[in-house]
């Protein structure tokens, strides 16, 4: 029978540089109500907070869901190469900080990331062995523009301007490693939750405390 040690030591054998899981789509695909289903689904996935110049939406809170910075504060971080990626969308800046990807990476920890495909991409040049790209698709335009409607955040020109984007970041569907289309939540959040689970050590090495009693 293993003491102790040696299962940390045949755990430790399963512990790799971690994954960084990124998930892009268009505005009012459900990328957000995904990921927050991703998040309890897999508590121990370290979550990425971007830098962002765009104001608060809602109950949104600084250092939670993004870190809100001046367009000043914002070029100053970039000029420093403090950014693994940045992307100008929809007239705001968004960042992801390099210091957190790398600590998280090198403990051996993996992140979810919710950015948009242009980010996705710079993330997989800057990080081609641990990044994982999501696509995550509607099922149509018209449906995407009911969608957009429905949210009641944005005036009809700005709606106008997201559907068009829309188009143009579903053309770079090639740099994704997967696409997920969400017809059905659900659905979606349980492909979602198989390429995650396929591409951790969840299932050995979160799970040796379960291993250590049925094999005792």
């Amino acid at each position: 029978m293993k003491n102790e040690s040696e299962f940390a030591l045949d755990a430790s054998k399963h512990i790799d540089h971690g994954k960084i899981f990124v998930i892009s789509a268009p505005s009012g695909a459900g990328k957000t109500t995904l990921v927050g289903l991703l998040r309890e689904r897999f508590p121990l996935l370290a979550e990425s907070v971007s830098c962002t110049t765009r104001a608060p939406r809602g109950k949104e809170v600084n250092g939670v869901d993004y870190f809100f910075l001046s367009s000043d504060e914002f070029f100053k971080k970039r000029e420093e190469g403090l950014f693994a990626e940045w992307a100008e969308v929809h007239g705001n800046f968004y960042g992801t900080p390099l210091d957190f990807l790398k600590k998280q990476l090198d403990s051996g920890k993996d992140i979810i990331c919710d950015i948009d495909y242009q980010g996705a991409i710079n993330i997989k040049k800057a990080f081609p062995e641990e990044a994982v790209l999501i696509l995550v698709l509607p099922p149509s335009m018209e449906e995407l523009e009911s969608r957009l409607r429905l949210r009641a955040t944005d005036d009809p020109e700005v709606i106008k301007t997201r559907l068009h984007n829309a188009k143009n970041e579903i053309l770079h569907y090639p740099h994704f490693d997967f696409v997920v289309v969400n017809n059905d939540l659900k659905v979606a959040a349980a492909q979602l939750s198989a390429i995650i689970s396929a591409h951790t050590d969840s299932s050995i090495f979160h799970n040796m405390e379960t291993i250590k009693k049925l094999t005792e």
